[in-house]
């Protein structure tokens, strides 16, 4: 591997000295999202593999290049998981998610609202900065993390300050019991006020998602809620949930574990029904607000998972000051996640990020000097005019 690391290397130190921009890529499932694709292609997948794991420890060492599946393989042997449910985005075997492009995604899945993000579970890390320096940062416990962390600033900056090589992971059992309840009857706003509810009181709750089905005649509202923990937790919370659900004159299922865990990766993966684009003009809109944030009056469709957090909607690009502002009214912003198939570069002109002030700009730019004088990263891929995470 280090023959390599050190083409790596090379590659990033020759750019530097050509004045020429690099764009990393490793199995690019996550083209469709940024800004732009500008930029000299740099691909990462030569370098792979699991350096350590030690399950003993709930911590794994590996290459950025490493497909995602093949770690979360190895994982599934030892009876672990990668507790906050890394998308791929991968749809056939000729793009495959990478861990180096996990992190730099910094994309949860299901269980991020309870779980915690990508970051959250990163040690360590190490990685080429843009003068070709192969720098580390953390290491494999936590009580090594000391002033600035700086191997988690990386999860979410998608390629912008270094290329990850090596990442250390806390990994987590899988849990021991899982249900997951469809309750039918209840609209947003009072799926948002029950999961609010239930979020202030010790449930083994997991994940959530809601949606109106349109196709269903009549129109029909799905809560969908998962459980995970120890078996007598989630036996007394399906009872207890379910109750709450009747109380409010919904319907409650228990679903087959099987068919839900299907479904929750669909979730993840979105390849579910609602994530088909309603006409070639819709962009797929990803609000990031509290948990606790109210129903938002749209009228457009919608989908909300993380127990109200996160809010995908499917609108033209012409909504995206109406909805940028709408999300800071309720503390959070909007990002346009996937561009509509009809003309995504126009779409784009408006900034797939909501734009930055003046202090969170200098911040941004000042972090991109520190990490990458020359440049050598700058695809301008989180915002239009600066090219920081």
């Amino acid at each position: 591997m280090e023959v390599q690391l050190n083409t790596l290397i090379d590659a990033v130190r020759q750019a530097g000295a050509d004045g020429r921009v690099l764009r990393l890529r490793g199995g690019g499932t996550k083209d469709f999202w940024g800004q732009s694709l500008t930029g000299d292609v740099l691909d990462t997948r030569a370098y792979r593999g699991i350096v350590s794991y030690e399950p003993s420890e709930l911590v794994v060492t590996v290459r950025g290049g490493t497909p995602l599946a093949e770690l979360e393989a190895a994982l599934a042997e030892k009876g672990q998981c990668l507790a906050f449910e890394p998308p791929h985005f991968g749809q056939d075997t000729a793009t495959v998610a990478t861990v180096g492009g996990m992190v730099a995604s910094g994309l949860s899945g299901p269980a991020r609202a309870t779980a915690g993000a990508v970051r959250d579970y990163v040690l360590g890390a190490r990685f080429i900065n843009g003068l070709g320096e192969h720098l580390t940062f953390g290491g494999q416990v936590m009580k090594n993390v000391a002033g600035y962390d700086v191997s988690r600033l990386m999860a979410g900056s998608w390629g912008t300050l270094g290329l990850i090589t090596e990442v250390s992971l806390k990994v987590l059992p899988v849990a021991p019991a899982e249900a997951t309840l469809m309750v039918a009857g209840l609209a947003q706003k009072g799926a948002l006020d029950l999961l609010h509810r239930w979020g202030g009181q010790p449930l083994p709750l997991n994940a959530s998602a809601w949606v109106r089905d349109t196709t269903a005649q009549p129109v029909a509202d799905y809560l969908f809620v998962r459980l995970r923990g120890a078996v007598a937790a989630v036996q007394s919370a399906i009872g207890k949930m379910s109750a709450d659900a009747v109380a409010l004159g919904a319907q409650v299922q228990q679903m087959d574990n099987a068919e839900a865990a299907q479904d929750w990766r669909a979730s993840g993966e979105q390849t579910l029904p609602f994530y088909d684009a309603p006409s070639p003009d819709a962009c797929l809109w990803r609000l990031s607000v509290p948990q606790t944030a109210p129903a938002l009056d749209l009228p457009y469709p919608a989908y909300i998972e993380w127990q109200g957090a996160q809010r995908w909607l499917w609108a033209p690009a012409s909504a995206a000051v109406a909805l940028r502002e709408l999300a800071q009214t309720v503390g959070g912003h909007a990002t346009l996640f996937r561009a509509s198939a009809a003309h995504a570069d126009v779409d784009k002109a408006a900034g797939v990020n909501t734009p930055l002030d003046a202090v969170q700009q200098r911040i941004q730019q000042q972090l991109q000097k520190q990490f990458d004088p020359k440049g050598v990263f700058a695809t301008g891929r989180m915002h239009p005019h600066t090219s920081a995470i």
